[in-house]
């Protein structure tokens, strides 16, 4: 098959991780035989330092957001950028809206499945307190088993790609899944979607819940000590969306009251999170450090060459964002 005449496509990367992509980009380039309806990719610059960019040069990029946001309302000349990032606060809330900005998806539900099922699964067959029986003087021989997952019903907020890709083991473990968007329309798969104002009715009807909602200011608190009070003292709640939905007190609060078992919690209002937070010591709570589904090159590599080809052809981009919406 021979190439189509395309001119070529100038980029520039500037990402933390910005030598791995320009790496990844070149290895998918070679290995993909589908690129050859594409334009041939010509890296302009790769780095991690907004400062070395030459703005006006830059017309399509691929960045991490918080670096993006450093340069790009002196970007005159940009007319898509492509993030390394599911979630894109920086650019959404930056104030220039006169390019087109691709969210990195399609690629996080496996290694969100991964995380989520990991710790519910932790506690529902109860390995910590195995570990702590094996760990014991002497050994301790007890069946203590928890609650299975069979019959649960697990409450995802956010019902959007990452969230469908947990349905399929949610249902494989028969659990039944009801969800939370923001208008509340029916998701395929889903037994009862809730709109956003439903979120206590949606809490009172979940075993254990997963946030996913995206960074918005509509977002911002609303998973608050009222919201977990509606939760049920078995519950399992984990944060792998955005830290700011959580009300860090009306959760400690909760957890002290019993109004939930646990919660595993992924993203913080402030990260790293600080040393001295409660979070790090509170005995029902687990930490981690904001590694449920991390942005990876090659990821990062295929989605941006899938949408230059049709940005090239003038097709419209996958996975883009709603600067009205924030997401």
């Amino acid at each position: 098959m021979t190439r189509p005449f395309l001119p070529a496509l100038p980029i520039t990367i500037l990402s933390q991780n910005a030598d791995a992509i320009r790496t990844a980009l070149h290895t998918a380039m070679k290995k993909n035989s589908c690129l050859k309806a594409g334009p041939e990719v010509v890296i302009r610059q790769a780095t991690d330092t907004p400062s070395q960019i030459n703005c006006d040069a830059v017309e399509v990029m691929i960045a991490d957001p918080d670096l993006a946001a450093q340069i790009i309302p002196d970007c005159t000349n940009l007319t898509w950028c492509q993030s390394t990032w599911a979630g894109n606060a920086p650019l959404l809330n930056g104030g220039k809206t006169d390019y087109t900005l691709t969210a990195l998806r399609g690629v996080f539900g496996p290694l969100m499945r991964e995380y989520v099922f990991a710790y519910l699964l932790q506690h529902a067959r109860n390995l910590d307190g195995f570990a702590e029986q094996q760990a014991a003087t002497p050994p301790r021989w007890e069946s203590a088993t928890r609650m299975p997952l069979r019959g649960q019903t697990l409450g995802i907020i956010g019902v959007g790609d990452i969230g469908k890709a947990l349905m399929p083991v949610a249902q494989s473990f028969g659990m039944t899944v009801i969800g939370v968007s923001r208008s509340g329309n029916a998701v395929k798969g889903v037994k009862r979607m809730y709109a956003t104002a439903e979120l206590h009715q949606f809490a009172q009807q979940a075993d254990h819940v997963v946030n996913l909602m995206p960074d918005t200011p509509g977002t911002y608190g609303l998973l608050n000590e009222d919201f977990f009070a509606c939760l049920k003292p078995h519950s399992i709640f984990i944060n792998a969306g955005r830290g700011n939905a959580v009300d860090d007190e009306g959760l400690l609060s909760s957890l002290d009251k019993h109004h939930l078992a646990h919660a595993v919690l992924d993203v913080f209002t402030q990260e790293p999170l600080p040393s001295s937070h409660p979070f790090w010591r509170h005995p029902k709570l687990t930490v981690t450090a904001h590694t449920a589904a991390e942005s990876r090159p090659a990821d990062v590599a295929s989605v941006f060459l899938d949408n230059a080809t049709r940005f090239a052809h003038g097709d419209t981009l996958l996975y883009q964002c709603d600067f009205a919406k924030g997401y």
